[in-house]
């Protein structure tokens, strides 16, 4: 019993210091610096109170709460469909409705892309919001994806001296509306992939030469790696040097080995969602 009366005497003193310090805040406004102190400090509390409680609970609680409404779940389900779509040569894909995610697969001999070539990494991905915000339909979204696909297919294409058009495969969904990003998201942290700017590696793909600023910047390494766009030719000075970006793909590569079958990109897939 005496025990119980002086825990419940420390749980009063614990609410009379909390009320203390709403009233102290009540009194003298905060500062933003001080807001954000003690927005930290009262979190870390909140945190050791959830400890408390869960030690004094005699029912285990779950070692995750699976929110299907979860932006991040949602992008993680979106990719895994992404991946079980069929992968269509680049150069082959035509016009068609919608917006959402793509991945772009490489499966040539080019030394540096050795051991992704024929892999389920893909080399590059993104997305394609939709033409009109919040479409609910695949027309209102418009030609988006395919519009997109179509820009990768002709930078590639202009590459002709260490790229082969022929070598690249496509992935695509059209995705609901406002749902695009969670799925780049999770797929740019899944596959990592090279030319995507995320990984600071062979970033440039995207990039576009109509504007005097963007010229007047320095090469991108794909250019540098890949040159034909005449505006990148005609670029001064490259942001990394060929052995750089060399350097740069092998380590990449060494910490990142690509998936090379379904069945290891599932199991890395899965390993995930049991943290979730």
């Amino acid at each position: 019993m005496k025990g119980r009366e002086a825990l419940d005497r420390e749980v009063a003193a614990i609410r009379e210091k909390i009320a203390l310090v709403l009233e102290s805040t009540r009194i003298a406004p905060l500062s933003s610096t001080e807001r954000r102190k003690i927005d930290r400090q009262v979190r870390t509390l909140i945190g050791d109170l959830e400890s408390l409680l869960g030690q004094i609970d005699p029912v285990a609680m779950p070692p995750a709460l699976f929110d299907p409404s979860n932006p991040k779940i949602v992008g993680r389900f979106t990719a895994l469909a992404l991946v079980a779509q069929p992968k269509r040569p680049l150069a082959d894909i035509t016009r068609f409705y919608g917006s959402g995610v793509y991945a772009l697969y490489y499966r040539g001999r080019h030394p540096l892309y050795e051991s992704v070539s024929g892999s389920e990494t893909p080399i590059y991905v993104g997305k394609a919001g939709p033409a009109l915000q919040g479409a609910q339909t695949a027309r209102d979204q418009g030609e988006r994806l395919a519009a997109r696909l179509n820009d990768h297919r002709k930078n590639i294409a202009k590459a002709t001296s260490t790229l082969d058009l022929a070598d690249f495969e496509a992935r695509f969904l059209v995705v609901q509306s406002g749902w695009e990003t969670a799925a780049e998201d999770y797929l740019i942290h899944l596959f990592r992939p090279i030319w995507n700017s995320e990984t600071n590696i062979l970033y440039g793909l995207g990039k576009h030469g109509d504007s005097a600023v963007i010229r007047a910047n320095k090469r991108s390494p794909w250019d540098t790696l890949h040159p034909g766009r005449t505006w990148a030719v005609d670029t001064e000075e490259d942001a990394r040097s060929l052995d750089r970006i060399s350097e740069d793909v092998k380590v990449h590569f060494g910490e990142h080995p690509p998936f090379r079958d379904r069945g290891a990109l599932l199991d890395s897939f899965f390993a995930e969602l049991r943290q979730a």
